[in-house]
């Protein structure tokens, strides 16, 4: 479930473009100007970009989402068919560029092999525990595990990271997106849930552990690294 940032000012390109992601598992944010974009820049996974704005040159936002986020996947999408503008743009940061009008099941495959160049296979295996987001399956010592979506999400996003404390706000962000506008408590009765399909005992966990003040984390499950395939 990766987190795309749309930004195309056509509402008929960025509809079917939106529905297309959406329909992938993708969560898709459409930004119409690159004022709303900027904002939305320090969560996602991908940037597909439209040069033609209409509040900022599309050029120039690129260079600003690499100054933020170095490493962000950038797909170009433009009725901009030059050579001269496509060597530039892929000279400056982009990483791949697609001219108006394109194929929308080329779309979707350019997008998936940025995000697997990026990220790895969406396949991970930290200890006893294996996650596949492609077939939304997750195993612990070969048990399946019967997870909803937000569930699933919220072990993956932990498992992704071993080790690391997440704070609520930053799991509320990854999990429930930014325009969530519950109580970030909402997090605790997910892990609570999680805990009892892993089997975890709070007072003595194996899995989950709560770090007072600050969040929650995956331990490292016998200090494996979380590997990709």
């Amino acid at each position: 479930m990766s987190k795309i940032l749309l930004l195309e000012d056509d509402p008929q390109v960025g509809q079917v473009l939106y529905t297309a992601l959406e329909q992938k598992g993708h969560r898709v944010f459409w930004a119409k100007k690159a004022g709303e974009a900027l904002e939305r820049l320090a969560t996602a996974d991908l940037l597909t970009l439209d040069l033609g704005l209409p509040d900022m040159d599309g050029v120039e936002f690129m260079t600003e989402a690499r100054r933020v986020r170095p490493r962000l996947p950038v797909l170009i999408l433009t009725a901009r068919d030059d050579e001269e503008t496509k060597v530039y743009c892929l000279e400056i940061g982009a990483d791949d560029y697609m001219t108006k009008p394109f194929s929308i099941n080329e779309f979707i495959a350019r997008v998936a092999a940025l995000l697997r160049r990026a990220y790895g296979a969406p396949k991970i295996k930290v200890g006893p525990l294996t996650m596949d987001t492609h077939s939304h399956s997750a195993l612990l010592d070969g048990r399946q595990l019967k997870l909803s979506k937000t569930e699933f999400s919220l072990l993956y996003t932990l498992a992704s990271n071993p080790g690391r404390v997440w704070s609520r706000g930053e799991l509320i962000e990854r999990v429930w997106g930014l325009d969530f506008d519950g109580t970030d408590r909402v997090v605790d009765v997910y892990i609570n849930m999680l805990r009892k399909k892993l089997g975890d005992d709070p007072r003595s966990p194996e899995f989950i552990e709560t770090v007072i003040g600050v969040g929650y984390r995956l331990f490292e499950l016998k200090r494996s690294n979380p590997t990709v395939f």
